[in-house]
């Protein structure tokens, strides 16, 4: 509202002239004000970006929690081929899921409709899920479909007492399109359901 508001200031001394502008020309000024403005944003934001690169607007400069890692797809492909001691945590709905598949290995905790899932208890938690949780002294690398989810469970894993937190900007979308292993996922499979 504020933005219409402050369009229509800048567009008032052309409303208070004496020769009245046309309606469709004052509409053109505030039309051109708002795009200007967006247009000046968006310059401030965006970033170099290869020719014949995908343009995502996730990006991993100022975007992702403080003191979390950001995970590249040839780094995830290889904790893949060699598990180690990070847990991949995918964090979207079951449905999504069966669906698409996950990154093999990953443990499902959804984290739009359990978003309290990092704060309850032990026992709580392997009831809602049908597994232990991870100690909080475990490296937990989180994905959803774009990224934006898996930022938000790191914050909540932090906020939870997790320290080694990590993120997949590009998550399923960048793991799918460079053809990353898909192990599926069966109707059922998901938390809480047995």
């Amino acid at each position: 509202m504020t933005t219409i508001r402050r369009l229509l200031t800048t567009a008032a001394p052309a409303l208070r002239s004496t020769t009245r502008p046309a309606p469709a020309a004052v509409y053109r000024h505030i039309c051109e004000s708002a795009t200007s403005a967006h247009a000046r944003r968006t310059l401030r934001q965006r970033q170099t970006v290869p020719s014949g690169a995908v343009r995502r607007w996730y990006s991993t400069d100022g975007n992702a929690v403080p003191g979390s890692r950001i995970w590249s797809f040839d780094e995830i492909r290889q904790l893949v081929d060699s598990p180690g001691k990070t847990v991949i945590v995918d964090v979207r709905e079951p449905l999504e899921l069966q669906t698409t598949g996950k990154i093999p290995g990953a443990i499902n905790i959804p984290v739009t409709s359990a978003v309290q899932g990092f704060h309850v208890a032990d026992a709580d938690f392997e009831d809602m899920y049908g597994f232990a949780r991870p100690s909080r002294d475990t490296a937990l690398l989180f994905y959803c479909k774009a990224g934006v989810r898996a930022r938000s469970a790191a914050a909540l894993a932090k906020q939870a007492g997790w320290q080694d937190v990590g993120e997949y900007p590009g998550s399923w979308l960048d793991w799918e399109a460079r053809k990353g292993p898909v192990e599926r996922v069966k109707s059922g499979d998901g938390p809480g359901q047995d």
